[in-house]
């Protein structure tokens, strides 16, 4: 009888101690809740357009360069909404695509680390960045190398263009806390958020940065409006 019960103790001690680990992990993963993010711009759209002759093939003959892409209900498309000081979210490797001569999509969100860098149109391109807690890359991609690799490992918005194709433009966020880009609406959704209080941050290329506290609810999604002033 005293066996039996040492046995059945040290199965509920296991089981409690698995509970804790289990719930730990439960806590982490879905204690969390989502902040949508809606970026607005009380303004006009901003949109250059140059003439392109070269890899007319792929690259059609005019180049629209979208500054500032401004959506139904007056939403801002392309901005990072990001928490930076969140914790224990899941880690994003950024893919980056060059396809019909732009950079796709226009913004990437990434958490520190590995980016995949495609070569869709079967030309010559030319990775360059511009950054400063990152080491800059200046490579170029052959029509044959279909993919590469880099890393960046440091929080920072990178400007990235092709030194083959002057008027590609785009931009790689590498965030530390959960992020999210805003659609062609204004809006983006970050998922697994810790909930409390916590620190929403909104950067656009043209348009530069805010901030917001939010009160973030498990289970729940927390609201929240920026509005982007021009400059």
């Amino acid at each position: 009888m005293r066996k039996t019960l040492a046995v059945v103790g040290i199965v509920t001690v296991a089981a409690a101690a698995a509970f804790v680990v289990g719930g730990r992990d439960v806590a982490t993963a879905q204690g969390g809740g989502t902040v949508e993010v809606e970026v607005k711009y009380n303004g006009a759209p901003v949109v250059e357009k140059l003439k392109v002759n070269k890899d007319t093939q792929k690259c059609g003959t005019e180049a629209v360069i979208e500054k500032v892409v401004v959506g139904g209900n007056k939403g801002l498309a392309h901005a990072v909404a990001s928490v930076p000081a969140a914790k224990g979210g899941k880690a994003v490797k950024g893919v980056l695509d060059q396809k019909g001569c732009k950079f796709v999509p226009h913004v990437v969100v990434m958490s520190p680390g590995e980016l995949e860098i495609k070569n869709s149109d079967d030309i010559l391109h030319n990775i360059h960045t511009y950054s400063t807690a990152n080491a800059a890359i200046n490579k170029a991609q052959p029509k044959f190398k279909k993919t590469m690799t880099e890393k960046f490992e440091k929080p920072e918005v990178i400007k990235v263009t092709c030194d083959v194709h002057s008027w590609m433009l785009g931009w790689i966020a590498v965030t530390p806390g959960p992020a999210a880009v805003t659609d062609a609406n204004g809006v983006a959704k970050i998922t697994d958020v810790p909930a409390g209080k916590q620190k929403v941050e909104v950067w656009h290329e043209t348009l530069g940065k805010q901030e917001k506290d939010v009160d973030v609810k498990a289970g729940q999604t927390t609201k929240v409006t920026f509005e982007m002033k021009g400059k």
